[in-house]
């Protein structure tokens, strides 16, 4: 199950998804929103789509979640070394921070084998996970985290990183939010939560031996 998750634990911050471009080579599957009026996604929590097109993942209450599915399984075959083959989502998010000086939450990419995260904790654990399941392999959650938020019992690297989570609010890799500049391959940092749209790119490249 492909989707996107907003963790969020008082009144600083909503999001807006302006457009989901997804291609999993794995199941040949292309699917493009340019808007998400006619989406036919599964929405919960305080998720909603705007008169505008928008998806707004929250509405500014504080400890709720939302989340928004994609609404069809997408299967993700194997090749012959049993590994998953190649996919790649593009979307562009804006994070808004109601108090400039604050900060709270941020959002995740995920995939899962379910849509439902009704017992899941918001805030930190992202409305995916909760103090019981958190790091349980049974969990087949693939998460990638736009922390905003740094929560040292986790080992967060600071207030404004990327990081890759398998079944888990530990993230197995992290790096501060940026961006490699094309002529000079410089590294520029980006903050997440800067009231603008940013483009997201997160992929999965299996090469054949």
């Amino acid at each position: 199950m492909l989707a996107m998750a907003m963790k969020h634990t008082s009144f600083l911050q909503y999001l807006l998804l302006l457009l989901l471009l997804t291609t999993l080579a794995s199941c040949d599957d292309q699917f493009l929103f340019s808007g998400f009026t006619k989406s036919s996604l599964n929405l919960d929590g305080c998720a909603i789509v705007t008169n505008g097109g928008l998806l707004d993942l929250t509405n500014g209450s504080a400890t709720l979640s939302g989340h928004a599915f994609y609404p069809n399984p997408l299967h993700f075959r194997e090749s012959p070394d049993g590994k998953v083959r190649s996919f790649s989502v593009n979307v562009v998010f804006s994070i808004f921070n109601t108090y400039p000086d604050l900060s709270a939450d941020g959002m995740a990419f995920f995939i899962a084998p379910t849509k439902n995260f009704s017992d899941a904790r918001a805030g930190k654990y992202f409305g995916l996970l909760d103090e019981k399941n958190n790091g349980d392999p049974s969990n087949q959650l693939f998460m990638v985290e736009l922390d905003t938020y740094k929560n040292d019992e986790f080992q967060d690297i600071n207030d404004n990183h990327v990081g890759i989570n398998i079944n888990s609010v530990h993230s197995l890799k992290s790096n501060s939010s940026g961006f490699f500049e094309d002529d000079s391959r410089a590294f520029m940092h980006l903050t997440l939560n800067g009231n603008k749209g940013t483009q997201l790119w997160i992929g999965a490249l299996h090469r054949s031996m």
